[in-house]
C-alpha cells in the first residue's frame, strides 16, 4: 500500500526498482549507524520499466517478477517475504499543498485538501493512492501537507508482480522518500537532497528529521543548471519559512542519480547559498558498503527505507 502507518514495524529488507536497473538491500544496525548485510543489483531491459505517472509502466510483469527472483536470489534472501519498495521517482508525484485560513470542520478540510490534490496532479482522487504528511506552518503560519500521489492502475501493476512473488509490501513510496532517511540522521541544520530521474530532478529540503519544502523539477538534462539555481534561489528565500525565527543554513548536501554531476552541483550551491559543501558518500551518512564496487547511489533509497526497521 502506498501510505505510512503510525509507528509501523517494518522490514531491515528492501527492494529498489528504476528504470535500468533493481537493487536489494538488507541492512543490520552497527555501532554509529548501519551496515549492508546482504546487497544485489540487476541490469533491466530498456524497455521493461516505463516510468510514468500517466501511463503503464512495466512493459512484461512475467519478465519482471523472474528479475527480482533472481536479484533476491542471488542476495541470498528467496525465502524473505517481507519487503519495503521504492518505485522510479517517475512513477509517483509529491506536492506541498497548503491551506490558507482554518477550515470551519474537518469535513471543510478534507474538501479542500481534496480539491488541491486533484488540481496538483491532474487526476481524481478515486484514480490515486495518496499519503499526506502534515508539516510544520509555512509562512503565514498556513497549513501544510506533503502528499505523495501514485495512480492505482500503476500501482496495481507493481503489486501484481509482487503477489506473483508471494511478497508483503508494506511500505511502497517513491525514491525520493528512501534517500531523504538519510538525512534524517538527528543532525539539527538544514539538509538537502537532489535526487535525478529520467525526468528531471526532486529536491528535498530538511530541518533535523523535519521535511520543510520539496519540489519537483521536470527539464532535459541541458537544462539542470538553470533549474538548480533556480530551486537553491528558492531555498535561499523560503528557509525560514518552517516558522521558525531563525534562518538556518544548508549543511548537509546529498546528491544521487546519474543525472547530476555532484562536482557541478556543489559549486551551483556554493554560488547560489554563499557556502562550500562537498556531496554527502555512504560513510557521511552512517552507512557501511561492502568491499567491492556497489554504488552508494544505487541502493540509497532501498537502505533509507530499510533503515526504518530501527
Amino acid at each position: 500500500m502506498f501510505d505510512k502507518l503510525l509507528k509501523p514495524r517494518f522490514p531491515s529488507c528492501a527492494v529498489g526498482i528504476d528504470s535500468g536497473a533493481a537493487s536489494v538491500v538488507q541492512l543490520d544496525r552497527a555501532r554509529g549507524g548501519f551496515v549492508v548485510k546482504r546487497a544485489a543489483l540487476i541490469d533491466l531491459p530498456p524497455d521493461l520499466i516505463r516510468a510514468g505517472f500517466d501511463e503503464s509502466n512495466i512493459g512484461d510483469p512475467t519478465e519482471l517478477a523472474s528479475a527480482l527472483r533472481d536479484l533476491v536470489t542471488s542476495a541470498g534472501l528467496l525465502r524473505q517475504r517481507k519487503w519495503s519498495v521504492s518505485l522510479p521517482e517517475a512513477t509517483a508525484r509529491a506536492a506541498i499543498v497548503t491551506i490558507e485560513g482554518t477550515p470551519g470542520s474537518r469535513r471543510e478540510l478534507d474538501e479542500v485538501l481534496e480539491w488541491k490534490i486533484e488540481r496538483s496532479f491532474g487526476a481524481p482522487l478515486a484514480e490515486l493512492r495518496v499519503s499526506k504528511e502534515q508539516l510544520s506552518p509555512g509562512q503565514g503560519k498556513q497549513t501544510r501537507y506533503l502528499v505523495n500521489a501514485v495512480r492505482l492502475s500503476v500501482l496495481a501493476e507493481y503489486e501484481s508482480v509482487f503477489a506473483a512473488l508471494a511478497w508483503h509490501a508494506g511500505l511502497i513510496l517513491p525514491r525520493h522518500d528512501g534517500e531523504a532517511q538519510w538525512l534524517r540522521d538527528g543532525h539539527q541544520g538544514d539538509g538537502l537532497l537532489l535526487t535525478a530521474h529520467d525526468e528531471g530532478f526532486t529536491a528535498v529540503l530538511m530541518r533535523g528529521a523535519r521535511l520543510i519544502t520539496l519540489r519537483s523539477v521536470f527539464c532535459e538534462t541541458a537544462e539542470c543548471d538553470d533549474e538548480l539555481h533556480r530551486v537553491l534561489l528558492f531555498y535561499r528565500e523560503r528557509s525560514g519559512s518552517s516558522g521558525e525565527s531563525e534562518i538556518a543554513s544548508v549543511d548537509r548536501l546529498l546528491v544521487l542519480g546519474d543525472g547530476l554531476d555532484k562536482r557541478r552541483v556543489a559549486e551551483i550551491a556554493g554560488q547560489t547559498l554563499g557556502i562550500s559543501l562537498k556531496p554527502l558518500g555512504a560513510a557521511e551518512v552512517g552507512l557501511t558498503l561492502p568491499a567491492g564496487d556497489l554504488s552508494f547511489d544505487t541502493i540509497a533509497a532501498p537502505a533509507g527505507l530499510a533503515r526504518l526497521a530501527w
